[in-house]
């Protein structure tokens, strides 16, 4: 039972679903473009209304033998209500004629002389034939239907085989279960909970950890409503959803990244949002991840707890960061740090170091083009950059400019003491503290010229060097050129390679 549409927009299957401490139970998972359902099997009255339906309050009487003539089940043992499970043929339940089996008892009330008569409140649970398992006489038949679940009584087709034996004692009168002339019931496929994919989320991993679950996930709400755990049948069915959804997400993700940017500057566009979960760094955490939602927009990295909304909402960001002044990094298997397999490095301009996970390669890929397109952007749109440094205990200033390369000069006279091109630049190393050696080629002479300077932002001009490089070299490449005239709202770059920590 699975299908999809010509534009992968819908899917449809049968899973399993563990809600709590509840025991799985068969759901059929509806995806559409923009909404997750999630659908039980119920038996529903499909014509007439059951006088029965809502709350009944019934006041009986024990009688000498007999007592209240109905039996009982359930429990918060079965996670369920208490239940009647039979009633007595001629007792005082039966003659009510407003007690059936199915009813759940909400309310007890005792009235008198130690319980010889009782106040019972109670409403038809549709979950109670099948957890009942009764019998059917002969004349409680099931009409056909034109669904093909099937049309009953509500114990007809409870989803389990209810066998009649005329020799079984328990056998119960129609008068025993609710019923009346007009009534249809069908088994259908009933809405339990309902997940919209903008800006949601989906996990394998169980929350906070490295583990991950066996052929199962959940999807998380933007507002915290939770799918309960999705198990599918095999690897590949649940591969097959992970990937059907996070494509819904994502192409929702795009249209809407296209309607905020109506209102923001050329400067301030957004090119990627997306969650990720990043590891802590404090290793006493009890949560080794944590979800996080991140946005590429304009000349810097947001990282937030939630989605940003409004306006107001992006400044109000956990952190930002100047995507020229920090270095991205895509993960090899050798470089992981425990048994999550799709994840990034980000080094801020100060040096630190955050580690993030996603759970497709997909995903993985989709925030390596974005990352390379948004740094392209910037460094196009800024052209150059200068940071002051100390040359012999003179303070100096170097600018980084996209068309002439490395420029330094002195600070108070403004006077230049050296040029390089890009392409003269062959090798550099730093200490890893402040300072930058550069080993440029005399274009004349072709030695090599070595320049030390010192900075107090290290890691931000490295990673700025790293990023007018990379900006560079994606101007030679003519597919990520032509998809730069395309491209305001949405990452669809190819990149030029992964980018590495080291310059």
């Amino acid at each position: 039972m699975d299908f999809r549409t010509a534009c992968e927009e819908t899917k449809t299957g049968i899973c399993l679903l563990q809600d709590g401490n509840q025991e799985p139970f068969k759901v059929r998972l509806h995806l559409a473009k923009d909404i997750l359902m999630i659908q039980e099997q119920d038996v529903i009255c499909v014509s007439g209304e059951p006088f029965y339906s809502g709350e009944r309050t019934v006041t009986i009487r024990r009688q000498t033998v007999g007592g209240f003539g109905l039996s009982i089940k359930g429990g918060a043992e079965h996670n369920i209500p208490v239940v009647i499970s039979k009633i007595s043929k001629e007792q005082r339940a039966e003659l009510s004629g407003l007690l059936f089996i199915g009813d759940a008892i909400l309310q007890v009330q005792v009235l008198r002389n130690a319980g010889e008569e009782v106040t019972l409140t109670v409403s038809f649970l549709k979950r109670a034939p099948a957890f009942l398992k009764l019998p059917l006489n002969e004349d409680c038949t099931c009409a056909p239907s034109d669904q093909s679940s099937g049309t009953s009584s509500p114990l007809c087709d409870s989803g389990l085989h209810l066998n009649y034996h005329p020799n079984n004692t328990d056998t119960l009168s129609c008068s025993s279960w609710p019923t009346s002339p007009g009534l249809r019931w069908e088994k259908r496929w009933c809405d339990l909970r309902l997940i919209p994919l903008l800006h949601s989320r989906f996990s394998q991993y169980l929350p906070g950890s490295d583990l991950c679950r066996q052929n199962a996930f959940q999807v998380i709400a933007v507002d915290g409503v939770c799918s309960g755990i999705i198990q599918c049948l095999s690897a590949e069915d649940c591969i097959d959803w992970l990937q059907a959804i996070a494509s819904n997400i994502s192409n929702l993700t795009k249209h809407n990244i296209k309607k905020i940017n109506r209102n923001f500057p050329v400067n301030q566009q957004i090119v990627y949002m997306g969650w990720t979960e990043e590891r802590e760094q404090d290793s006493l955490q009890d949560r080794m991840y944590t979800p996080k939602f991140l946005a590429l927009r304009g000349s810097s990295l947001y990282k937030f707890m939630a989605p940003p909304v409004t306006t107001w909402d992006w400044t109000r960001a956990e952190k930002t960061f100047s995507v020229y002044e920090i270095m991205c990094k895509i993960l090899k298997d050798s470089d992981l740090l425990d048994r999550r397999k799709h994840c990034f490095g980000v080094q801020s301009e100060s040096g630190e170091d955050l580690y993030f996970s996603v759970e497709l390669e997909s995903d993985l890929t989709l925030w390596e083009k974005a990352f390379q397109t948004a740094t392209f952007l910037e460094v196009e749109r800024i052209q150059c950059k200068t940071y002051a440094c100390v040359l012999e205990s003179h303070l100096m200033g170097l600018t980084i400019d996209f068309s002439m390369g490395f420029v330094c000069f002195d600070a108070a006279t403004k006077a230049v003491l050296w040029r390089y091109k890009f392409s003269q630049l062959k090798g550099s190393s730093d200490d890893g503290k402040s300072k930058i050696k550069f080993l440029f080629q005399n274009t004349d002479t072709k030695q090599i010229e070595a320049k030390e300077l010192e900075f107090s932002n290290l890691f931000a001009v490295l990673h700025c060097i790293h990023s007018f490089f990379a900006a560079k070299v994606a101007c030679l490449d003519p597919l990520f050129v032509g998809s730069q005239a395309t491209t305001s709202a949405a990452p669809t770059t190819s990149g030029t390679g992964k980018l590495k920590y080291t310059t």
